[in-house]
């Protein structure tokens, strides 16, 4: 069965998410790049099966990458093969794209026991805290960023299980941030 991995690019050290329009944000943008840091996303971005995501990200990515020549992941993500959940869009015209408009749970379900390799899935904040608090996520793939928020939109709310986690690997890289692998203990 097909494991879960939630990826979640822009994490402060205090847990919040990097939302647009932010200090934190563009702190994100701004920290320079480390190609350390590129490969092991990529890495991670290509052995993906398939790659899911909530309509606000999925419209996000599937506006910028298309056109994103220089984007390091760009040629990954345009080949891949994405799922979007979404109630409301119809049709989408970004290459290996499929809309599911069933519920998150029934759509994670399926996909689990369709294929081999693994699930990845991008938050949007929305998206990602609904698979957390519907207990759908098996591993947490976490780039964590030398910054505290100290208010803002965290990836645990008030609806989220108490875990037990297993520390899978860290990886520093030269511009701060800080790669984490967890894994649900089931």
């Amino acid at each position: 069965m097909r494991k879960v991995v939630l990826k979640v690019s822009d994490y402060s050290l205090d847990g919040i998410i990097g939302e647009e329009n932010t200090e934190f944000f563009d702190f994100c943008r701004d920290l320079p790049d480390d190609p350390a840091q590129e490969a092991w996303v990529r890495s991670f971005l290509e052995g993906a099966a398939v790659h899911i995501m909530g309509r606000v990200t999925f419209q996000g990515m599937a506006q910028y990458f298309p056109t994103a020549d220089g984007h390091p992941y760009a040629k990954v993500m345009n080949a891949a093969d994405k799922v979007v959940f979404s109630s409301t869009l119809t049709a989408t015209d970004w290459a290996n794209a499929t809309i599911f408009s069933g519920g998150l749970t029934e759509g994670i379900d399926r996909l689990r026991t369709e294929g081999t390799g693994e699930i990845v899935a991008h938050g949007g904040i929305s998206f990602a805290q609904s698979l957390v608090r519907l207990d759908l996520v098996d591993e947490y793939r976490l780039s964590v960023f030398p910054y505290l928020v100290g208010r803002g939109r965290s990836l645990f709310t008030d609806g989220a299980k108490p875990r037990d986690l297993e520390h899978v690997s860290s990886a520093a890289f030269d511009n701060g941030i800080v790669g984490h692998v967890y894994r649900r203990r089931r």
